[in-house]
């Protein structure tokens, strides 16, 4: 059975973890909730941090020329140092992360499309940018996953997000055990995900796996993590997922009669339509994997990237909605 890396995240602590936005509410979030058991998160409410207690007077980012200031617009009270100051000093102590999940639109934490004010008094807004927490975070990390949980509400985006997650984790766990030895597992189990991905990242990564020159490992695992980072920047293209299907295909193409053959390319097609998602293909293709006895597919995170259970069935597909069909009282059924 495949295991999977804990993923270390910094999670916004009013998602999910404590009643602290500046109204005392918490918010809900289904996805991490069912992320809470496959994830180390790291929890912080910079606004709290700072000292504003919960509740507290909101804040606003307000444009003063060419500079944006974060203030408690009800107060007049200007935390930009503060806020800035806090930024920099915890990603400092922050040690090694996956990634972020941070509340959407905050002054703080909004990764994008927080308002920026003219004035104190709000009014029309002169445009949006990331909240300063955010902008620290991104800047810092430009090349991590970091996103809010907003967006996460779209499944492209959640499902991006999380395999970037678990594949950085799997890297960290590859590089601690301190040989190339275990990089070069690492890479050869993620080289179809990384095939979708990135086929010219791909190229260079393995060259920097068989490490030809002969350097430290501490120089190959750094080349390497910087273009791993790099692959998995994009989301993979649908073009690039049917190379990989037939890729997989070629493993079999001895083994299958003209019909399997034929089921497989007709639905590949479907893909390709975009009249089906990818998991039919997927599904199948794990069948002749069982059936076939092929430990190299077996061991492709590409088909199965994630903990069973993260990415949940929409909710116009799932079985468990009401019976539409049943007539409840004061209304025929359909």
């Amino acid at each position: 059975m495949q295991t999977f890396a804990r993923p270390r995240v910094v999670v916004s602590r009013c998602i999910e973890f404590d009643h602290c936005r500046w109204n005392g509410d918490m918010i809900r979030s289904e996805v991490v909730g069912r992320m809470n058991a496959h994830v180390e998160f790291v929890p912080v409410c910079a606004e709290a941090e700072i000292g504003l207690g919960i509740p507290r007077e909101p804040v606003r980012l307000v444009g003063e020329g060419d500079e944006v200031r974060l203030v408690q617009h009800e107060t007049g009270r200007d935390v930009t140092e503060m806020m800035t100051g806090f930024a920099a000093a915890f990603l400092d102590d922050l040690g090694e992360v996956d990634g972020f999940l941070l509340k959407s639109r905050s002054p703080s934490c909004g990764i994008k499309g927080v308002k920026i004010y003219s004035s104190m008094k709000g009014g029309a807004s002169r445009g949006t940018r990331a909240g300063l927490f955010a902008e620290a975070v991104l800047s810092r990390h430009p090349d991590l996953p970091v996103e809010d949980e907003g967006r996460l509400r779209n499944r492209r985006i959640r499902e991006h997000f999380l395999i970037r997650l678990f594949t950085l984790a799997g890297f960290r766990e590859a590089r601690a055990h301190g040989d190339l030895q275990a990089l070069s597992e690492f890479h050869a189990r993620n080289k179809f995900l990384l095939m979708a991905y990135s086929q010219k990242e791909l190229q260079t990564l393995g060259n920097v796996v068989a490490n030809q020159e002969s350097q430290p490992f501490e120089e190959v695992v750094a080349t390497y993590e910087r273009h791993l980072r790099a692959a998995l920047k994009n989301p993979p293209k649908a073009t690039s997922r049917t190379n990989v299907l037939f890729h997989a295909l070629g493993y079999f193409k001895d083994s299958l009669s003209p019909e399997e053959k034929a089921f497989f390319l007709e639905t590949v097609e479907h893909y390709r339509k975009n009249e089906v998602t990818i998991c039919p293909n997927l599904t199948i293709l794990r069948s002749w994997i069982v059936r076939f006895g092929i430990d190299y597919l077996a061991e492709q995170t590409f088909f199965s990237p994630l903990p069973p259970g993260l990415m949940e069935v929409p909710p116009d597909l799932s079985q468990d909605q009401r019976d539409y069909w049943k007539e409840e009282k004061g209304r025929p059924g359909l």
